[in-house]
């Protein structure tokens, strides 16, 4: 039972979550403080967005790695996954999609309205990224607006709408997964070409995705400002956009100077920024 549970977390990659739920509870606690002013929202609420967050990412996880199988199969970093080498079957894959989307559906209902109308747009947008690949090389905005329903999300969960401080910390999670994923997808850029794949690093070459990831970052440093300004923030919350910008400086030279080091760009500078982040928030929102 461990060995199955550990082969299904590494299906939908569960360690990822930590890209997502941090803006998830940035947004909570900004729109706790406008609404109640009060960081804390309530045990219910914490619970059900989690819950939402879980489902989501493991209905897209799964979406992707079932459809992706017959390409992982191919990709000599990717030939071990478990929906590729038999430790998790077909059907198994389907099960956990189909028992994840409802799960999502069912626990958005449970919030309020919006949020359950709003649930079957969000499937979409989470399931065609895994289409975008074989047309388009706009996959990682797609990827990047994926992870940026996480704070919008959050906000509709406490507010019932989405206030505009909200869409700019949402643009800037879009534009900063869509730059880190140009770096990511530099390794499979031979394979890409070679398989008719879509991605920026295999239409436009190695210096030119350099280029766009580093202008992705800095419009996600521009939207940040945005929000904290918008929202009103004071100096701490300014202090932590500052560090995450020195996060993502380091993560541009990391790889710039050597593609080695991609993984430790993409799971350690990327897990830490966005706990950064939301630590800086909390305690802006304390002082």
């Amino acid at each position: 039972m461990l060995k199955k549970i550990k082969d299904f977390s590494e299906l939908v990659a569960f360690e990822h979550t930590i890209f997502s739920a941090p803006f998830m509870l940035i947004a909570l606690l900004c729109a706790s403080l406008q609404k109640n002013h009060s960081l804390w929202f309530g045990f219910e609420i914490l619970g059900l967005c989690l819950l939402a967050l879980i489902f989501a990412r493991n209905f897209a996880m799964a979406f992707n790695r079932y459809l992706d199988r017959d390409i992982d199969a191919k990709n000599e970093r990717t030939k071990n996954r478990p929906s590729v080498d038999g430790r998790i079957g077909i059907n198994a894959m389907r099960v956990l999609i189909i028992f994840n989307a409802l799960g999502f559906v069912g626990v958005s209902y449970m919030i309020n309205s919006l949020a359950f109308l709003l649930s079957f747009p969000f499937l979409f947008i989470l399931g065609f990224y895994s289409y975008m690949k074989r047309f388009s090389c706009l996959a990682h905005l797609v990827l990047g607006l994926s992870l940026g329903l996480a704070p919008i999300a959050g906000c509709i969960a406490i507010l019932g709408e989405i206030p505009f401080w909200c869409v700019l910390l949402s643009l800037g999670v879009l534009f900063w997964v869509a730059g880190f994923d140009l770096l990511y997808s530099l390794q499979d850029i031979e394979f890409d070409r070679a398989h008719h794949l879509y991605s920026i690093p295999s239409v436009l070459g190695i210096y030119k995705t350099l280029w766009i990831s580093r202008i992705f970052h800095l419009l996600t440093l521009v939207c940040w400002l945005g929000f904290i300004w918008n929202f009103q923030g004071g100096w701490l919350a300014y202090v932590g956009l500052f560090v995450c910008a020195l996060i993502l400086l380091y993560e541009q030279i990391l790889v710039s100077r050597d593609f080695r080091n991609i993984p430790k760009a993409f799971f350690v500078s990327n897990g830490y920024l966005g706990f950064v982040f939301l630590s800086a928030m909390i305690l802006d929102g304390v002082f």
